[in-house]
């Protein structure tokens, strides 16, 4: 708390909004690597699930008289056209889209979790593109492609770094109970778990849901923090950054999501040059938009030849691995 005390004074708003960025990255790559990781199931839809508490916060959260002037072509359906969530109710509008985008996962899992191989890959990514296309077509509520701007910014570094903080504690003690350990039994060999009296689907459905929640609320955090939310805001690029974020950092690995969280984030706005035009003496490079996705790409094909497991695998970061490395060697008795 004191290191985000430090950054909130001394740092500029660039830098804060860059760390608020990354802290919002921890929060959606760690719950994504509980199902992905842990859990070992390949789901293909937390930009579905962030679009969901995002969109949930913004219709909480957006004053009655601004709600007239953004829902100008069709007006707002209610009861959200008479609702506005006070500033110290932000938290539980966080938690009221968590809860949304936990049922969305639960409604694509029940059905899905219960068969073995890429269903559930399918079928999430199947669920994000219907967000999508109703978030643009549904008008009443999501104000289609227009979105809805002028969002109260409550997002700052004590909310963003918070819960992050909180995010990681509460999925690593998942990971290290009981039913992470059951979760890991399926990753590695479902029938085998099974035979042990473990119950799959159960567990499955409880991690999809899990992760859904977190992913709900870092959509919520991320659209108070740039004030709108638009369908464009949560394509698959949202799920292809997390999952170059998980895969970087080592599938299991909730450290690892951490790290390549924060590398992920302060590479995105270095490599903007990248996209930028050059001129080198009387030549003249045209800038290429999308450039840096193509890095990001490069890397993780160069990391996967060299690290096929990630930077971490799935190690995680003690402080009993911090003192046993720093720990100075005792002297031998003499004999």
């Amino acid at each position: 708390m004191f290191g985000l005390w430090l950054a909130q004074k001394y740092l500029n708003a660039y830098m804060i909004r860059i760390l608020n960025t990354a802290f919002i990255y921890v929060i959606a790559a760690v719950a994504y690597n509980l199902i992905n990781g842990i859990a070992g199931q390949f789901s293909l839809g937390p930009n579905g699930f962030m679009a969901l508490g995002g969109y949930t916060v913004a219709l909480l959260m957006l004053p009655v008289y601004q709600k007239i002037q953004v829902y100008f072509l069709t007006p707002l359906i209610w009861p959200f056209s008479v609702i506005t969530f006070p500033s110290y109710l932000f938290i539980l509008s966080l938690v009221l889209g968590g809860l949304v985008a936990a049922g969305g996962a639960f409604l694509i899992g029940f059905p899905t979790l219960r068969l073995r191989g890429d269903y559930l890959a399918i079928a999430s990514f199947g669920f994000s593109e219907i967000i999508f296309v109703l978030a643009n077509n549904f008008i009443p509520l999501t104000n289609g492609a227009l979105g809805i701007k002028g969002l109260p910014q409550y997002t700052n570094l004590w909310w963003t770094g918070g819960l992050a903080f909180l995010t990681v504690f509460l999925i690593r003690n998942l990971v290290n109970s009981s039913f992470g350990r059951a979760l890991k039994a399926i990753r590695e060999d479902e029938i085998a778990a099974q035979t042990m009296g473990i119950n799959p689907f159960r567990m499955k459905l409880l991690a999809f849901a899990i992760s859904g929640f977190f992913a709900g609320v870092a959509g919520g955090l991320f659209v108070t923090l740039i004030s709108t939310v638009s369908p464009t805001l949560f394509t698959f690029a949202m799920t292809f950054n997390l999952l170059i974020i998980i895969v970087l950092g080592g599938l299991g690995s909730i450290t690892g999501s951490v790290v390549t969280a924060f590398i992920f984030a302060f590479l995105q706005e270095i490599l903007r040059e990248v996209e930028a035009p050059h001129t080198i003496g009387s030549f003249t490079i045209p800038g290429i938009p999308g450039m840096r996705m193509v890095v990001f790409s490069a890397l993780l094909v160069i990391l996967m030849i060299f690290y096929r497991r990630g930077l971490f695998g799935t190690k995680e970061l003690s402080w009993d691995l911090v003192f046993r490395l720093f720990k100075k060697k005792e002297p031998q008795d003499e004999q």
